[in-house]
């Protein structure tokens, strides 16, 4: 297993195999979840992780949890979830290389922020910015002085800015979230994958767990005032929050978006809610947690959940499903505990996708039912990709 970053960064040859989103690390990652709870054995898992791992390892500057070093030190890293140390050799070389590739990120956006320019997602989002590798730092190297780092860069990017004139969030992108949907002049994303609930976690989740930077606390209110400040409160549908806002909107002071999207881990209103709640048991404010806990509840009924058609991790049951578990263990109330068995419910019946990948395939599904099936968290805690844990 050889890592390769090349001089320019640029893909090698079958790295797409590396791809926790679509390509082979997701199936050898729910191979050790079953081979961890019993229901798969180790020579599967092996092969699959072998597999995975077949071409030289991507450590481009490009790579991020999702794809590459970052990605497969996660996978290798979940196979130690039993306490045993497999792997080694190889964990001590990706480790190398991951802390390389976050100085080397962190020096290019410090640059970019010094020359007043916007960021972008691949900067900083779960996917493949410095959140989700800030993810696998918290999780796996959590003593290592880049994750310090990491954070102090993450509570810069939430204070505002000023491009063309205009007061803009610190997180503002030049780009559109999606070639089909144009925000001319960049737009301020709320949501867990590409947004402002991506930050808001890792930094609770950092807090949470003894790790804090000069101003994580102020950064932390900043966001959650973010949140209040363009929450939008219907008595049919419940709490919810734009995907985007765009210049005119920041401007005006009022969303376009005519109602909630679906409620989903990415973009939909149960991400954002357990981010807030995560800050909330970050920054021991009672009444913020119950807030929370009371809008993931009301995204929980009949009515909403029949508009995820999908049974995968990223806009679908399996990331909903999640959520709703990691957030139901912290819950002050029975409430999100108690839509949960229906939850499980929706999702088992549901057809597996024919696509084998991990955010929108039959992967990421069959690692939420391995969850349903044995009534307990994963071994692996596959989930923590997810910033919801």
């Amino acid at each position: 297993m050889t890592a390769t970053a090349g001089p320019t960064g640029t893909p090698v040859s079958g790295a797409g195999r590396q791809s926790l989103a679509t390509g082979a690390v997701g199936p050898a990652l729910l191979a050790i979840e079953r081979a961890l709870n019993g229901a798969g054995d180790w020579t599967t898992a092996h092969h699959l992780v072998t597999r995975a791992t077949s071409s030289p390892i991507d450590a481009g500057r490009h790579t991020g949890l999702y794809h590459g070093a970052p990605a497969v030190l996660f996978l290798l890293n979940a196979a130690t979830a039993d306490g045993r140390d497999r792997y080694a050799a190889a964990r001590q070389s990706l480790t190398r290389h991951v802390r390389r590739l976050v100085r080397q990120r962190l020096t290019a956006a410090d640059d970019r922020l010094r020359r007043g320019q916007p960021s972008t997602f691949a900067e900083y989002d779960i996917f493949y910015g410095l959140v989700g590798t800030g993810a696998l730092l918290l999780r796996h190297l959590p003593d290592a002085d880049e994750l310090g780092d990491l954070l102090t860069y993450i509570t810069r990017l939430t204070r505002s800015c000023t491009h063309d004139g205009q007061r803009l969030p610190g997180w503002w992108v030049d780009h559109d979230p999606d070639p089909t949907l144009p925000t001319p002049g960049g737009h301020a994303n709320l949501g867990m994958a590409h947004g402002a609930a991506g930050l808001l976690s890792l930094l609770a989740l950092a807090d949470r767990a003894g790790h804090r930077v000069r101003g994580q606390t102020e950064a932390i209110e900043r966001l959650c005032a973010w949140f209040d400040r363009w929450r939008q409160d219907d008595v049919a549908q419940g709490s919810w929050w734009p995907q985007w806002l765009n210049r005119d909107q920041l401007r005006t002071g009022r969303p376009t978006q005519a109602g909630p999207g679906r409620p989903s881990w990415c973009y939909g209103a149960p991400g954002i809610a357990r981010a807030l709640q995560l800050a909330a048991i970050a920054t021991n404010h009672a009444a913020r947690q119950a807030d929370a806990e009371a809008v993931l509840a009301a995204c929980l009924n009949d009515q909403q959940l029949d508009r995820l058609t999908e049974p995968g991790v990223c806009h679908g049951l399996a990331g909903l499903h999640h959520t709703v578990l990691r957030a139901a263990a912290d819950a002050k109330t029975p409430d999100i505990a108690a839509r949960l068995p229906a939850l499980t419910e929706r999702l088992t019946r549901h057809e597996p996708d024919p696509d084998d990948g991990f955010l929108t395939g039959r992967t990421g599904h069959l690692l939420a039912m391995e969850t349903a099936r044995t009534a307990a968290p994963p071994r692996t805690r596959w989930d923590a990709c997810l910033l919801i844990v």
